[in-house]
């Protein structure tokens, strides 16, 4: 639909960091009037819903310096180069949970926050987990945190979680084994 697509007409560069980097754009809209987007580019990522045989998941409780306080997520992170996202998500649950996943499904991919991030999250179901050794990164602490799915969805309800890739991923898990549950009626 061109009628709603902008055209770039320059892009600088203001930050570049160890993760992100930000530009300035200029654009060119439908009317034909310019505009100026302020863009976070990032590498994108990956976020895992451990899954436990008897259904339970495996969060995990992190403090959060840009909101100042500690959030429940699922174990994510940022890929790497050269590193799909499968083999990124085998590592992050390594890394952050101590897990192997002997089967991992992808549910779907994320922006975060198009209107100001490119960073594309991608989210996956991991079941047949088993202990694995994993190197937590030096910069990271983290606590696992096991709970029902269902107890899960409540603290989403209750707004006790809320990092928004966490929402998502628990969400569709929920809705999938929700609509198992009506085909088996």
């Amino acid at each position: 639909m061109t009628e709603l697509t902008e055209v770039l007409i320059e892009s600088d560069k203001v930050f570049e960091g160890r993760l992100i980097s930000v530009r300035k754009d200029t654009v060119r809209l439908p009317n034909g009037r310019t505009s100026t987007r302020e863009v976070v580019v990032h590498p994108g990522a990956v976020a895992v819903v451990p899954m436990l045989e008897d259904g339970r998941v495996i969060l995990v409780k992190q403090y959060r310096h840009a909101v100042g306080k500690i959030l429940m997520e699922i174990p994510a992170g940022t890929l790497h180069p050269d590193e799909t996202p499968e083999e990124c998500a085998l590592r992050e649950l390594r890394e952050e949970i101590g897990y192997s996943a002997g089967r991992l499904e992808k549910l779907t991919s994320v922006y975060l926050a198009p209107g100001y991030s490119t960073e594309l999250i991608h989210l996956f179901l991991a079941t047949d987990l088993q202990p694995a050794e994993g190197e937590t990164d030096e910069d990271e602490f983290l606590k696992p945190v096991t709970l029902t799915l269902d107890e899960a969805i409540a603290q989403i309800t209750d707004g006790e979680i809320q990092d928004a890739k966490t929402v998502a991923a628990l969400l569709l898990v929920w809705s999938k084994q929700m609509s198992r549950e009506i085909t088996s009626i």
